[in-house]
């Protein structure tokens, strides 16, 4: 029987060696995919929207239909875990209550999303609790863990607001990059996983990863921004005409453009360098009018090689069986708001749509002026708190820094920790926008600023 199954084995590769001379990348893609569907191990996804409120409609929506592209791919509900606020379906102001969609013409893609972890237990211990599998660490939620192992894939999904060296939780905690790195470094050293594929839509996603991951953790990263520029919000009330219900972004313009790319292909013949370039022209910076930012990808690169099934799945429902093709990797023509400009675009709209005199209107009213003071007293109290410590002329050369290529953006991620918090302490909370000014912040610590001089700096501009 080994004789046999050994001459079996040799016929289908002398016949493989005869299809390659007639279809070369044809065959180089069926022994790619031969080989995986040997290592496949089991497919396991954590998803990840880290804002709540509706006016963040967006990230929401975005995990849901992550979800949905998963399950329709054949992974296991259990094998996929969800954190979400969930306040967004059954919001006042959502004009199909009870159903969110993450394109104008797209399907409901709530249906059937578990909720794991919501509400405040879409927080940071449980997150981390979650990737190392550690049920002790849990403070409430469905209780389900990456119980992967050494043969198993890890597919993670991320979509927030960010900054550099950040991002944001429901929970309003903050996910530091070093803090990640470790997390991510912990599973590594127990095993937990064979490869992982990381997807991450925020602003300044890429200093998240930047001179950080290791390319030995066998974890493919993948950003909707580089770490200096914002990422960006699309399906926007902007592009629509006044039938268009909705008074938010439906979508982020990285987010959508990988997951409507998984929809439009073969995910068994699609490699995860492939989706790479779709993505990177749809999310492009166009003319001044579209926006977008340049997607960056970091650690294992080899990995760009593999199919997308291997951490997707395939689905094969809708018989999707369309190859790949660069022809497929063209410019998004829809106009793209940056993440932090979106709720100004949604006030404003909610403006526009509520009755001359209405107390909607009103109320619009006032969260507009309300977003609009707050960015003017953070960007004041900044360059103040710049100013007292370097002077005037440095103070503002200070904020604007930014260090070379391939270097994390702080030495010391425990000053950068500790300066934000004796900023929120002594003049309240950054604010998603004012979450852009870590970068500022962290230039005084790799200026050599001390606790003190920060905290003295702080009660004074803001006292």
């Amino acid at each position: 029987m080994i004789r046999l199954g050994a001459l079996l084995l040799f016929l289908q590769l002398m016949c493989l060696s005869i299809s390659t001379a007639r279809n070369p990348p044809s065959l180089s893609a069926t022994v790619s995919k031969f080989l995986e569907e040997e290592d496949e191990g089991t497919k396991w996804a954590l998803l990840v929207a880290g804002s709540r409120g509706y006016e963040n409609y967006r990230h929401q929506a975005d995990v849901c239909h992550a979800f949905q592209i998963l399950k329709k791919g054949g992974l296991q509900e259990e094998n996929i875990i969800v954190f979400m606020y969930d306040d967004i379906a059954f919001d006042e102001s959502n004009p199909r209550p009870g159903v969110i969609v993450n394109s104008p013409t797209g399907g409901d893609v709530y249906q059937g999303v578990p909720k794991d972890y919501t509400g405040e237990k879409a927080n940071l211990q449980n997150l981390f609790a979650v990737m190392l599998g550690n049920t002790s660490d849990l403070t409430g939620g469905s209780g389900k863990v990456l119980k992967s192992g050494p043969e198993d894939h890890i597919f993670i999904y991320y979509t927030d607001h960010g900054a550099p060296g950040l991002v944001a939780m429901t929970s309003d905690e903050y996910l530091y990059a070093a803090d990640l790195i470790n997390v991510l470094k912990r599973m590594h050293e127990a095993n937990s996983y064979a490869r992982m594929v990381f997807y991450l839509e925020a602003c300044e996603s890429g200093s998240m990863f930047e001179g950080l991951l290791p390319e030995t953790l066998n974890i493919y990263a993948v950003t909707a921004a580089n770490a200096t520029e914002n990422s960006y919000a699309t399906y926007c009330p902007i592009d629509q005409s006044n039938t268009f219900a909705y008074d938010v972004c439906l979508g982020d313009l990285y987010s959508v453009s990988w997951m409507e790319d998984s929809e439009q292909h073969d995910l068994q013949s699609e490699t995860l360098g492939q989706q790479l370039e779709v993505v990177k022209q749809r999310t492009a910076a166009g003319d001044s009018e579209t926006g977008g930012s340049h997607v960056k990808h970091y650690g294992s690169l080899v990995l760009s090689n593999e199919f997308l099934y291997t951490y997707m799945g395939a689905n094969t429902e809708h018989d999707n069986n369309k190859t790949w093709n660069k022809l497929s990797a063209t410019p998004s023509t829809a106009k793209a708001v940056s993440q932090r400009d979106a709720v100004l675009l949604h006030y404003q709209h909610k403006f526009y749509r509520a009755p001359n005199g209405s107390n909607r209107r009103h109320e619009a009213q006032e969260q507009l002026d309300r977003e609009i003071r707050s960015r003017m007293l953070v960007d004041d109290n900044i360059k103040q708190i710049s100013t007292f410590l370097f002077g005037a002329e440095d103070g503002i050369e200070m904020l604007h820094t930014v260090r070379p290529g391939g270097k994390p953006l702080v030495d010391d991620w425990t000053c950068l920790k500790t300066f934000v918090g004796i900023y929120e302490e002594h003049c309240g909370a950054l604010s998603k926008y004012g979450m852009k000014y870590t970068r500022s912040i962290a230039n005084m610590c790799n200026a050599g600023i001390t606790a003190t001089q920060m905290n003295m700096a702080a009660r004074k501009i803001c006292k």
